[in-house]
């Protein structure tokens, strides 16, 4: 039995998967199982994995039925102690599984351990922005609130976690993730791996890019969470609305290009929870509002790009 089971949920993502899997292939913890889990593709996928020679790597096919249950038929195929999900466009760095599964056996009572997250480009260029959130123990009023994970490609889970929470909710289509990761968290203390050890890839086919489509399933996610809350715990869930409008906000701007939209939402975090102004976020965003306002979007663009530069040289001086 491998120690950890590596599940590729895949739709039509020929574009990005090879790549995907020669990262998993290219761990130095060797001692995995990977099953791609080809959900409803009409590309070549099938064509592909026959080409695929390390018996290590499995394609199961079924018809499309989200990515919530690609990864439920993950999980039930899985043998390994651990769990480790992969988005077929993201990328992992070489020691991402070996210091997680170290991490989890050094701390027994940990159900999950997450990394931090360096977001890149199409073409896998590092953006600039890099997710890295110090929080862990008993995360669930903090995750609840505001998702230091944020991605589906950074989490190891402990395979009897599942057993206690149940599997993803095919229902969600958007926040399944967030939704998971707080039920795991109502029962398990959390780990952080702080290194960027998960690639999250931005392009014009991510799903989080339709700000619109985002806030209606994050909304089912957030009343799905408090609708089982302690009434003294309630009070998180308006914080909870607060955080999702400002993320709504800055999607709106930069993916969307959508000034008008981003100040509704802006406007609508401050009225579920006024004390997101004082915050850093808050601020940035109010300023890039305000350059957008001031000189358009390409102005906003230009500015976002040299800063980006500014911040791959400061991270390349670093290491």
């Amino acid at each position: 039995m491998p120690k950890v089971s590596v599940v590729i949920p895949a739709y039509n993502a020929m574009i990005y998967l090879p790549d995907t899997l020669a990262s998993v292939l290219q761990q130095t913890f060797t001692d995995f199982e990977v099953f791609i889990i080809n959900d409803g593709s009409t590309d070549n996928i099938k064509q592909w994995a026959t080409q695929i020679v390390d018996p290590r790597v499995k394609l199961i096919s079924q018809q499309n039925q989200g990515v919530s249950a690609a990864r439920n038929t993950g999980i039930a195929h899985s043998t390994g102690e651990f769990v480790a999900f992969l988005d077929a466009d993201d990328l992992w760095k070489p020691t991402k599984l070996e210091k997680q599964v170290h991490c989890l056996e050094d701390n027994s009572a940990v159900g999950l351990v997450y990394t931090w997250t360096a977001f890149i480009d199409q073409s896998g260029k590092f953006t600039g922005i890099l997710l890295a959130n110090h929080v862990e123990g008993n995360v669930w009023e903090q995750i609840v609130v505001l998702d230091m994970i944020s991605t589906g490609s950074s989490p190891m889970v402990r395979r009897n976690c599942f057993d206690t929470v149940g599997l993803f909710d095919p229902n969600i289509r958007g926040g399944e993730d967030r939704d998971m990761w707080s039920r795991i968290a109502a029962h398990y203390p959390f780990k952080v791996v702080k290194e960027p050890l998960t690639l999250y890839r931005r392009h014009s086919s991510n799903t989080t890019k339709n700000s619109n489509k985002m806030l209606q399933e994050l909304r089912l996610v957030i009343e799905k969470t408090f609708q089982s809350a302690p009434i003294e715990l309630l009070y998180l869930r308006t914080r909870s609305y607060g955080w999702m409008n400002i993320f709504a906000a800055w999607s709106s701007l930069l993916d969307e290009s959508n000034l008008n939209q981003a100040m509704h939402y802006r406007q609508q975090a401050i009225l579920h929870y006024p004390q997101l102004r004082y915050t850093s976020i808050y601020i940035r965003l109010s300023l890039a509002i305000a350059i957008t306002y001031s000189f358009g979007t390409q102005g906003y663009a230009r500015l976002q790009r040299m800063t980006h530069r500014l911040r791959r040289l400061m991270l390349d001086v670093a290491t």
